[in-house]
C-alpha cells in the first residue's frame, strides 16, 4: 500500500548528531512532500523546544509535540488538538514527586517550565548533567514547580522527572506507575515522562489521520526510543533507525542507518520515493 502520511521522531532520529536535519534528510523529505505525502514531526519536545530546522522545511506542515499531547498546524500557526493530564493525575502526581528530589519539569501551552533554584543554579555555574545550552535556551523557571503544576492541572501536557543517577530510574518508574489516568514513557536514558490516561504519539497520529483521510496501514513512521513505539506499533511502516533501542528494532519491519547516517532519507528513498531497491 502506498505511504500517504510519514511521522518523524526529531532527537536520535530526523536530527543528527549535530542536532541539525541534513540537506540529505530534507531534499528526501521535500520530495516525498511533492509527491503529495503529508510529512508530520512527531517529539517528546514541547512547542517552544521545535529546532529552527523543523520551521525551515517548507513539507512539514503539522507537529506533534509532548509527546502527541499537542497538534500544531505550522501553517495556521496554532494548535488545534490537546490531549493532558487530567487534575486527578496531576495532583497525584506532586503529591508523589514531593516525596522525592528530582529534577522536575512540565509543559504547559507548549511552554516548558522547570524548577527555578535548579534553572538558577545551571545559569551560574554553566553545569550540569543535562545539556545546558538546551536547558537555558529552551525552559523557563518557576520558583515553585509544584505549586505551578496544581494551579495549571487540567492544561499540562507532560511532566518530565530527570535523574543525574539513572540506576534510580527503574525502581521510580515504578512508583509513577501507581499514579491513575496516566501513561508513562521515556524519551533519553535520564528521564521518565508522565502523560495522561491516553496521550501518546500513536493516538495523536490517529487522529491526525482522520483530519487528512490516511489510515494508519497507510502510515510510515521511524523512532529511536520508548516514546515511539506506540506509533510505530500502530502504523502500516514501523522503521527503527541504526542507533534506536533493541526492544524499538524488535518492532520495526526495517532498521535504516543511524540518524547520524541519514536513516530518514535512506528510508524515504526506499519506500516513499522507490530511489533505492
Amino acid at each position: 500500500m502506498a505511504i500517504k502520511l510519514i511521522a518523524l521522531d526529531l532527537d536520535g532520529t530526523t536530527i543528527n548528531n549535530d542536532r541539525v536535519i541534513s540537506e540529505r534528510n530534507r531534499c528526501a523529505l521535500q520530495k516525498a512532500a511533492d509527491k503529495g505525502v503529508n510529512i508530520v514531526i512527531a517529539t517528546g519536545r514541547p512547542y517552544c523546544a521545535l529546532p529552527e530546522d523543523v520551521f525551515e522545511i517548507d513539507a512539514i506542515r503539522y507537529v506533534l509535540t509532548s509527546n502527541g499531547a499537542r497538534i500544531t498546524d505550522l501553517k495556521e500557526n496554532k494548535a488545534f488538538y490537546e490531549n493532558c493530564l487530567s487534575p486527578l493525575a496531576t495532583e497525584k502526581a506532586v503529591e508523589l514527586l514531593k516525596e522525592h528530589d528530582y529534577i522536575i519539569e512540565c509543559f504547559v501551552d507548549g511552554i516548558a517550565y522547570i524548577d527555578g533554584p535548579y534553572f538558577h543554579e545551571i545559569e551560574k555555574t554553566g553545569m550540569s548533567f543535562r545539556d545546558v545550552e538546551y536547558i537555558l535556551n529552551t525552559r523557563k523557571p518557576v520558583e515553585d514547580i509544584y505549586g505551578f503544576m496544581l494551579e495549571n492541572k487540567g492544561h499540562i501536557e507532560n511532566i518530565n522527572v530527570n535523574f543525574e543517577n539513572i540506576d534510580e530510574k527503574p525502581a521510580m518508574k515504578e512508583e509513577l506507575l501507581m499514579i491513575p489516568e496516566t501513561t508513562i514513557t521515556s524519551s533519553f536514558p535520564h528521564n521518565l515522562e508522565i502523560g495522561g490516561a491516553t496521550t501518546s504519539k500513536a493516538e495523536a497520529l490517529i487522529q491526525m489521520g482522520k483530519l487528512l483521510g490516511v489510515e494508519p496501514e497507510e502510515m510510515m513512521a521511524m523512532g529511536d526510543s520508548p516514546n515511539d513505539m506506540a506509533m510505530l506499533s500502530v502504523c502500516g511502516l514501523p522503521i527503527a533507525v541504526g542507533n534506536a533501542l533493541d526492544e524499538v528494532k524488535a518492532i520495526a519491519k526495517y532498521i535504516a542507518p543511524t540518524n547520524h547516517e541519514d536513516g530518514v532519507a535512506d528510508a524515504v528513498e526506499r519506500f516513499v520515493l522507490h530511489e533505492i531497491e
